[in-house]
């Protein structure tokens, strides 16, 4: 009878260290047994697999660029894009909407560099490609950090990174239908002279076209970039919620930055998401002395 209830006693310890070794990394075996130059080689072949999806998608925007340049990019020079007829189908019925009724409203992009028509084809398919491909990019990156991670980590950090993306085309997204329409049609429109002709330069469309794209989706991060902190033991809700009225003219004067528009509509179109980010980032973040889990 001992021997049995010695031999039960074994079979259950041998039990639990089969369920113990189940609660780490799936590869966390292989990833210990990895040596230096394994884990370099395993780098190597996801930066070669990221570079090769990204030239993937730069020739793919390099082949349709001419027919999305006109319809999508140069959409917000002409009356017809679609943030501007909302507008101007509203007239007069909201205040402190901008007018937009205007609809004979055109930019000619002009061009005054002999190769800068090309380099801007090039550059500008880097851009859309960089953005077709990062969900992939991130996927690479979260195949090669897994390993590393228990299954507690490994689902925070796969909602983290579905997260980030779906924020990140959110943010881009915001950036192209309101944020640069508003800013661009304002600039183009203002003259401190009557005398003074605005003719915008191909490469100064472009560069502010991209930049306030991507400023916006790399704003729209900020969710994330708090969750982090705090899980770093940098930040608490409690930081959040004490300085939030600072927080909110800081907000403001961004806002005012980016739109410099002198309506109030305008400030709150880009205020209201801002803020938005903020108030999600205090709800994301934990408690003081909240734990990790």
């Amino acid at each position: 009878m001992e021997e049995k209830e010695i031999a039960g006693k074994t079979d259950v310890q041998a039990s639990d260290m089969e369920s113990a070794a189940e609660i780490k990394p799936e590869s966390a075996a292989e990833d210990a047994g990895m040596s230096f130059w394994g884990h370099l080689e395993a780098l190597r072949w996801t930066l070669f697999r990221m570079l090769a999806a990204l030239m993937a998608c730069v020739v793919a925007s390099f082949i349709a660029m001419p027919y999305i340049f006109d319809s999508f990019i140069l959409a917000p020079t002409g009356s017809s894009f679609f943030l501007y007829r909302f507008f101007a189908s509203l007239g007069s019925k909201v205040p402190f909407l901008p007018d937009f009724s205007d609809t004979g409203f055109s930019v000619d992009i002009i061009n005054i560099n002999v190769a800068s028509q090309f380099m801007t084809h090039i550059s500008t398919s880097f851009w859309l490609a960089l953005v077709m491909a990062f969900p992939y990019i991130i996927y690479e990156i979260w195949k090669f950090v897994r390993p590393a991670l228990f299954p507690k980590e490994v689902r925070n950090m796969r909602m983290a990174f579905v997260f980030g993306t779906l924020m990140f085309y959110l943010g881009c997204t915001i950036g192209y239908s309101i944020v640069f329409p508003f800013t661009f049609r304002f600039l183009v429109e203002y003259q401190i002279s009557e005398h003074i002709v605005n003719q915008i330069n191909l490469s100064s469309y472009i560069n502010n076209f991209l930049m306030m794209i991507f400023v916006m989706g790399i704003v729209f991060e900020l969710p994330l970039l708090a969750w982090l902190m705090s899980r770093l033991g940098i930040i608490d809700r409690e930081f959040l919620v004490t300085y939030r009225k600072y927080a909110v003219v800081v907000l403001l004067v961004l806002a005012a930055i980016i739109t410099p528009s002198g309506d109030p509509f305008t400030l709150a179109v880009v205020f209201l998401p801002l803020y938005f980010l903020y108030e999600l980032s205090v709800r994301l973040v934990r408690p003081a002395g909240g734990s990790g889990e």
